[in-house]
């Protein structure tokens, strides 16, 4: 009986291996450097027109603060 059990867990270990030896790996190998393009566009004129707007209110009516 005993016998029969260290065969079981024999065979159970080495299909664990065997399971386990047989992990795809993906290599990609390039010559060029990786280049990612982000096309980002930021707009940052509204900021701008708003903060002129401000200096022109104020300009014109000092006595607000």
């Amino acid at each position: 009986m005993e016998k029969i059990g260290l065969i079981r867990s024999t065979i159970a270990t080495v299909a664990l291996v065997a399971l386990f030896a047989c992990t795809p790996t993906v290599k990609i190998s390039t010559d060029e450097p990786i280049t990612i393009n982000l096309n980002v566009n930021i707009k940052h004129e509204i900021l701008v027109k708003v903060d002129r707007d401000l200096d022109v209110l104020f300009d014109k009516d000092s006595e607000l603060f």
